[in-house]
């Protein structure tokens, strides 16, 4: 599901191609965001030029077979993925230390945290407050209490978030508050 805001109200909220296509029938010049609502990672498509078949295209190719990766690197046939990790010196001449090499070590270590509990609710959690600062960032970061709510949302206070949002405009304000409260209440 993908979800359109500009700075006083929820657009849209359906598939990307429902999404563009309402934010295509707005016709204005003022900022819309479109996001991947499980995440609020904001999508960067072109809504606004070129004819509704044009942003069909353009949808298309952002969502199609041609938009992923061509040739994946590591070992996809055996379902290893290569990406690049930075560390620091240390942590390189420690992990080179390791009986096994660098990418078992690494790989242990991965399946030890996800065995605990502990960690994947610190991870869960972490991911769920990204979530709620990047839609407060992009889409109410212009707007007066920003500052506060953020604080409130670090500081674990959903009182105190809910109160300074109750400001903003409804739809901004109601959808803060949930991803707030995904955050900061215990499920």
């Amino acid at each position: 599901m993908y979800v359109a805001f500009n700075k006083e109200k929820r657009i849209a909220r359906g598939s990307l191609l429902e999404v563009s296509k309402a934010v295509y029938a707005e016709k204005t010049a003022e900022a819309i965001v479109i996001f991947e609502e499980s995440s609020y990672q904001l999508i960067e498509i072109d809504c606004l030029t070129g004819s509704l078949d044009d942003l069909i295209k353009r949808v298309e190719e952002f969502t199609g077979p041609a938009s992923k990766q061509m040739r994946p690197r590591g070992r996809p046939k055996m379902g290893v993925v290569s990406r690049e990790v930075t560390l620091l010196p240390r942590h390189w001449e420690w992990l080179e230390s390791q009986a096994g090499g660098i990418s078992a070590t690494l790989r242990r270590l991965v399946a030890s945290a996800r065995k605990d509990p502990e960690q994947q609710e610190q991870y869960r959690r972490t991911l769920l407050l990204e979530k709620a600062h990047r839609f407060c960032t992009i889409v109410a970061g212009d707007i007066g209490g920003f500052e506060d709510a953020l604080r409130a949302l670090y500081r674990g206070d959903l009182h105190g978030f809910n109160e300074v949002v109750e400001s903003w405009p409804h739809d901004i304000a109601e959808t803060a508050k949930h991803l707030a409260h995904e955050v900061l209440v215990q499920n």
